[in-house]
């Protein structure tokens, strides 16, 4: 046995090549699609990441200026979270665990649609991401954690955030470990299914990152990359970037397992 896992879109942007790729592709534009992963079995649903927030007014000014009308967050209707995971059958009130990487806007929008989930953050990147930041943020707080979906894990869910250690599990077959590389608060959650084990992470972006070995651009460490893909490749059979078009291709219909 093991567990399903389904993929759907959370929107989709474009940015400049070396924002994906160290150092390369400066004329290049790369297409990102921002997954919602969705994971179900043994009697339970776990999502990775919840999609950017209702109102996607303040991170698109921001990646506007950083790259222009094409560097905006587009999203249909349909690829709202709650809508989403209707196409599934799957009630926001269904979901049992929602597990997060990073701690940005577009994975952590909508933590607070989600009453009954346990929700799961690197303990080291709520301190160095949110709490007790060690150098000075590129990403103001409002796009790390918005308002709302903070003021939920404040006041009434805050008995419900779960802070991960850097090697953890959060239920059998299904762990968790810690990667940095793109953000502090990024992590790397393995799953057994019955293709495999699957990794779904932010530290790639794309299959190339990890496949050739092409460094992350937007990322904090160099050496953190290095040892973050050769972990993934040691104890997974399957890769998921969590911001890669070609997943749908590779795995028809996002369905892996």
């Amino acid at each position: 046995m093991g567990f399903r896992i389904q993929v759907l879109k959370m929107g989709e942007c474009e940015v400049a090549g070396p924002e994906v790729f160290w150092m390369s592709r400066w004329n290049d534009w790369v297409k990102l699609v921002f997954w919602m992963v969705v994971v179900r079995g043994y009697g339970k649903t776990a999502i990775i990441n919840t999609g950017p927030p209702a109102d996607l007014g303040a991170l698109n000014q921001r990646w506007g200026e950083a790259f222009g009308e094409r560097g905006k967050l587009a999203r249909s209707e349909g690829e709202r979270p709650v809508a989403a995971l209707a196409s599934l059958g799957i009630r926001p009130e269904d979901v049992d665990y929602v597990l997060v990487t990073p701690l940005q806007a577009y994975a952590t929008g909508n933590l607070h649609l989600f009453p009954n989930a346990r929700i799961c953050v690197s303990k080291r990147g709520w301190i160095e991401d949110f709490h007790a930041e060690k150098f000075p943020m590129h990403v103001p707080r409002e796009l790390r954690i918005p308002d709302e979906p903070l003021r939920y894990l404040t006041f009434e869910g805050h008995a419900k955030l779960r802070l991960l250690e850097d090697e953890d599990e959060v239920m059998p077959g299904l762990r968790a470990f810690w990667v940095g590389v793109h953000h502090r608060s990024s992590m790397c959650y393995v799953v057994d299914t019955p293709a495999g084990r699957v990794a779904i992470t932010d530290c790639v972006f794309r299959y190339e990152n990890i496949e050739a070995m092409v460094p992350l651009g937007i990322q904090e460490s160099l050496e953190e990359f290095h040892l973050a893909c050769a972990r993934i490749g040691r104890e997974s059979d399957i890769v998921v970037p969590l911001y890669e078009p070609e997943v749908t291709t590779r795995h028809p219909g996002g369905r892996i397992g």
